[in-house]
């Protein structure tokens, strides 16, 4: 079937779902449950309803059926984004104004650089818990390693988690008495040993599952429930079971320069990218795809051949737990939010990350024939991440468009199809008040429980779902935004830009999403503006600027 068939009938099945779900009166009825799912380090265009040619037909279907947010935003990186998506508010408030794992000297013990989320900021799930919901988390947390950081300890009733950013896919990593450094608590209560048949997308949404149905009540509409699957696919090291893998053989012989031009392409027949839309022009250290070996290439394609079934298998995963819920009867009420939590990871362990996985990569067996297993240890680079970012500029770790433009859609219950992507700014920030007041539960509020805590500074979409003609953020409002010493402040249809070199560069984001054309020495005056307006937001937020760059990929 060609890619444009398969499009067509997962859009036909799409409207299918779309007509079966509940209407407004319906919906009033009782409260919706809510379902939000990441995945890590997932490209922009890797979803076949956003341009990809992976075989992702479960969250296609999803996507097409709600509506794709091809404006929304993130972090340019895991953890800063997690603390935005559950806490609702900016990374340097919510206690990861940098990764724990690169906080400088001169951040060290400062306010917002705790490296877990801050004590006075509610999570959604606590939130969410004292407004009567069911909570359950299963998979990456990152947000904390010790008990009380723990997300059983933040407001999940049920939860495993990988407490770090990263792990063996396999598991092979979990056992501290081999050297395993990947921590896994179960009811915030250590792991020391996982299934033998343990595969990290799959156990996750096992995991969650079995949560689903083991809550009292389950199925009958009780008492609603809230679940969190937070998956670590596709992030390296690139493994994946050999039966995902052999389905991409020879998919990416042409190389990711190929690739990029027919996501781009594909973008455009989908209404996500405009046809007057100028790409920018992908900066890899290693050249063009023609410029590399026949012996590169081949390492190459094998690379993404991998990375593709690991998304495979992420989606085979998600249409697990969604017929879970159609089973029990829940699914039309459920409310899905599926979002990436940043732009592809340009990381290359020859290059860029040989001194940061030196270590795993010595220990790895990385002949071809190995690729994807257990013992393999990948990255894809910086050719095929920006074929993933397209049209955009750079990946993940930086504040440019390819950095923090994540895929994202809504779906499900009271949500509205619609045909054409939404295009305008919208923040991962914005889903903690957003799915609060789905649930009719006040995200004003400053007291959770018996705590005084931070308020959130997202903006709920609730209105804009029933209307899309209604504006999130206005043309006067403003939103700041830094990590790794990378800077950007958005107001309207502008955006300036520091990627981490020190040089802003103002660009109309509207008219220039890739950002090509940088109007500093055009609009002076603005770029003025802009830099005064993130100074005050810098202040505000106790943003302190790293005195060395800790990561740049």
């Amino acid at each position: 079937m060609t890619d444009r068939r398969r499009l067509t009938a997962i859009l036909f099945a799409a409207i299918i779902v779309t007509f079966s779900a509940p209407g407004p009166a319906r919906a009033k009825e009782r409260r919706p449950n809510l379902l939000v799912i990441v995945a890590d380090d997932l490209g922009y265009s890797d979803l076949g309803a956003f341009g990809g040619e992976i075989r992702t037909p479960n969250l296609d279907t999803l996507a097409l059926a709600g509506i794709r947010l091809a404006g929304f935003h993130t972090a340019p990186t895991c953890s800063p984004t997690r603390s935005m998506l559950l806490s609702g508010t900016d990374n340097h408030i919510a206690g990861m104004g940098t990764m724990a794992e690169m906080i400088r000297p001169n951040q060290q013990g400062k306010p917002g650089y705790e490296g877990y989320l801050r004590s006075d900021v509610a999570t959604l799930a606590e939130r969410l818990s004292v407004g009567g919901y069911q909570t359950l988390f299963s998979g990456k947390w990152h947000l904390g390693l010790t008990e009380e950081q723990d997300p059983h300890a933040r407001g999940f009733a049920r939860s495993f988690a990988l407490l770090q950013g990263g792990h063996n896919h396999f598991g092979t990593d979990a056992d501290p008495e081999k050297g395993g450094r990947a921590t896994y608590t179960e009811q915030g209560k250590r792991l020391a040993l996982l299934p033998e048949d343990f595969y990290s997308s799959d156990y996750f949404a096992t995991r969650l599952i079995g949560f689903l149905g083991e809550r009292p009540g389950a199925g009958q509409g009780e008492q609603p429930f809230f679940a969190y699957l937070a998956f670590t696919a596709p992030h390296w090291p690139l493994q994946a079971p050999p039966e995902d893998i052999a389905r991409y053989k020879g998919h990416y012989d042409e190389g990711f320069d190929v690739l990029r031009e027919r996501r781009l392409a594909r973008q455009r027949e989908l209404g996500i990218l405009a046809a007057d839309v100028v790409a920018h022009t992908p900066r890899n250290r290693d050249g063009s795809w023609d410029s590399l070996t026949a012996g590169q290439q081949r390492l190459a394609a094998r690379n993404m051949e991998i990375y593709a079934a690991m998304v495979d298998r992420l989606d085979q995963n998600v249409g697990r737990v969604i017929e879970a819920l159609r089973a029990s009867g829940e699914l039309d009420n459920t409310v899905i939010v599926f979002l990436a939590d940043n732009g592809a990871e340009a990381l290359d362990v020859e290059t860029t990350g040989a001194e940061m996985l030196a270590g795993a990569v010595k220990a790895a067996d990385n002949g071809f024939a190995n690729r994807g297993a257990a013992t393999s240890y990948l990255t894809y680079g910086a050719g095929w991440a920006q074929a993933a970012t397209a049209p955009s500029w750079l990946t993940k770790g930086y504040q440019s468009e390819g950095g923090t433009r994540a895929v994202a859609f809504i779906s499900g219950a009271g949500i509205p199809r619609r045909e054409s992507a939404a295009t305008q700014y919208q923040s991962v920030a914005d889903i903690a008040p957003t799915l609060l007041e789905l649930a009719g539960i006040d995200a004003g509020t400053t007291r959770v429980g018996a705590r005084k805590v931070r308020p959130i500074t997202g903006r709920s979409w609730a209105r804009w779902l029933r209307d899309p003609a209604v504006q999130v953020y206005g043309p006067d409002d403003g939103v700041g935004a830094e990590l790794f010493g990378s800077r950007a402040y958005r107001q309207g249809p502008w955006k300036l830009t520091d990627i981490g070199d020190g040089t802003w560069r103002l660009f109309d984001i509207a008219r220039d999403p890739g950002e090509t054309r940088d109007l500093s020495l055009v609009q002076p005056d603005r770029r003025a503006e802009l830099v005064a307006a993130w100074e005050r937001y810098a202040a505000h937020a106790g943003i302190i600027m790293p005195d060395a760059i800790p990561y740049r990929p």
